[in-house]
């Protein structure tokens, strides 16, 4: 579908009171719109009662209120739920909610497939499709959302990951929106403090992104040295780790707030006693804590998990160096769900 209509959830706050007065209306209507846009169930703009009706018949000849279909909901025998979202031109992208006990985490994708290639990632074997835009971000939040409520669950989403399929640092702008629009008061009204973006080390977006908008950052290393790192990541031949660790000593940082290090385990590639205490060393002076992960195995990839014993001797090592590290427990991996498996393998219903 094509339109040339402006997708007002494209829009920051900002950026909608910039339309608006452009239109020859004043800033207050501005305000008024980006409300309702993100209340529940606002999909029209005759809905937006406090507009008069001249003004919501101009609205709906230039603008319109997107929304992302659920084409595919899959539940995990561990009540992660997987949603297949689809796009205007037919691609779809995948999200994940994974609920807990005094959270909803959902984990949300940044662009249809990813560049980067990390080789024990499904999502990398797709390639690279397009980025989404601002509209196509913060509507997987609106979809989900809705779902929870169509299913009578009484929660709503507490935190967001930017975890799911894509590079957020390689989309930097429509990521800035997404987050604008995610954090404002008036939008969708997410913490900063429960709102995470990762990545796998486009060092000079890093520093941006801490001087863009406040978030807390993750950063995938999953090596300890550059040869490693390397082979498993082509983006380290881009970024070494160096250049990953000093962009990330220079994001600006709250005080008290700590950076996460996401770090996967590769049998006999990346786990050893030795990558362990390498890792201590690379990590010093980084306020920063670390989550382990062993990998979630696949056909289509040449990776096993290490041994249970093996990954607590990692995590020992580290402790015992002064780091809090956390050991990730796979969720929603019997449908595809889990960290690395996101590949658009879901078909629609």
């Amino acid at each position: 579908m094509t339109t040339d209509k402006i997708d007002l959830k494209n829009l920051s706050r900002d950026q909608l009171q910039e339309w608006i007065t452009s239109l020859g209306h004043s800033p207050f209507r501005a305000r008024q719109i980006f409300a309702w846009i993100y209340r529940p169930g606002i999909v029209d703009f005759h809905q937006m009662t406090d507009l008069a009706k001249k003004f919501r018949e101009e609205l709906k000849d230039i603008a319109l209120i997107s929304s992302l279909p659920i084409a595919v909901r899959e539940v995990s025998q561990d009540k992660t739920i997987k949603y297949g979202l689809q796009l205007h031109d037919d691609m779809m992208i995948e999200s994940v909610l994974i609920p807990e006990d005094e959270r909803n985490t959902l984990c949300i994708s940044s662009q249809v497939g990813c560049a980067m290639a990390c080789n024990f990632c499904l999502t990398g074997t797709m390639g690279f499709k397009r980025n989404l835009s601002p509209a196509e971000i913060v509507g997987q939040i609106c979809a989900v959302q809705a779902d929870m409520a169509a299913r009578g669950d009484k929660g709503r989403i507490s935190n967001l990951v930017f975890m799911g399929m894509g590079e957020p640092l390689a989309n930097f702008d429509n990521l800035i929106t997404s987050l604008e629009i995610i954090m404002d008061e008036m939008g969708l009204d997410f913490s900063s403090r429960r709102t995470t973006v990762s990545t796998c080390g486009l060092a000079p977006k890093i520093v941006e992104l801490g001087q863009r908008i406040s978030v807390n950052l993750a950063i995938s290393l999953h090596g300890a040295d550059d040869e490693v790192r390397s082979r498993i990541m082509p983006v380290n031949s881009t970024y070494p780790i160096a250049e990953v660790l000093e962009a990330c000593r220079n994001f600006p940082l709250p005080t008290r707030k700590r950076l996460m290090f996401e770090y996967i385990l590769l049998a006999d590639i990346n786990d050893s006693d030795d990558d362990a205490r390498k890792l201590a060393e690379l990590l010093r002076g980084i306020p920063c804590k670390i989550n382990l992960l062993p990998c979630n195995e696949a056909p289509e990839l040449p990776y096993k998990k290490p041994s249970r014993n093996r990954t607590y001797a990692f995590q020992d090592i580290l402790r015992k160096a002064g780091y809090t590290v956390l050991i990730r427990t796979s969720r929603g991996d019997d449908i595809s769900a889990a960290c690395g498996q996101l590949a658009n393998k879901a078909k629609k219903a």
